[in-house]
């Protein structure tokens, strides 16, 4: 069994409150997660919902079995797992211009999850139809509006 992976994050301002979403689509159907932050970054929350999708795949240990098509509409995520994190390992979390990486404990997290299992990483471009990647955005959007509601209440 292969599981196909989506996920989407967002803020009102940058920052601001946040929201993340996945959407594992399996066997069974499909499966969803979200959950939001008051004050967050945009960056931030894409890594997160990222985060959480793997966690939930590996919670279950036959999934952890099966491989992973990942799909991101972040840029910022997709080059970061595909082209940036290994030389930022091998750099002690630095940048080309030896800089410290932001974001750097989502991407040790990210890192660390995505090491027990086989992920091809995907990027698909958002808000262009792609059914399960908009419903992450709305899933988002959703939690956006609930964290901003509790902020203002």
């Amino acid at each position: 069994m292969k599981i196909e992976a989506y996920s989407d994050g967002g803020c009102i301002g940058n920052p601001g409150p946040g929201g993340w979403a996945y959407v594992l689509v399996l066997d069974q159907g499909e499966k969803t997660g979200s959950g939001g932050n008051p004050d967050t970054t945009n960056n931030r929350m894409e890594l997160t919902a990222v985060i959480q999708a793997l966690k939930d795949i590996n919670s279950y240990k036959p999934w952890r079995k099966s491989g992973v098509v990942f799909y991101t509409d972040s840029q910022y995520v997709h080059r970061g797992i595909t082209q940036w994190i290994k030389r930022w390992e091998i750099n002690g979390w630095r940048t080309s211009e030896k800089k410290p990486v932001k974001n750097v404990d989502l991407w040790r997290k990210l890192s660390e999850l995505s090491e027990a299992l086989e992920i091809e990483w995907r990027w698909v471009r958002g808000h262009s139809g792609n059914r399960l990647n908009e419903l992450c955005d709305r899933l988002v959007k959703q939690e956006m509006r609930t964290v901003s509601d509790e902020i203002e209440a």
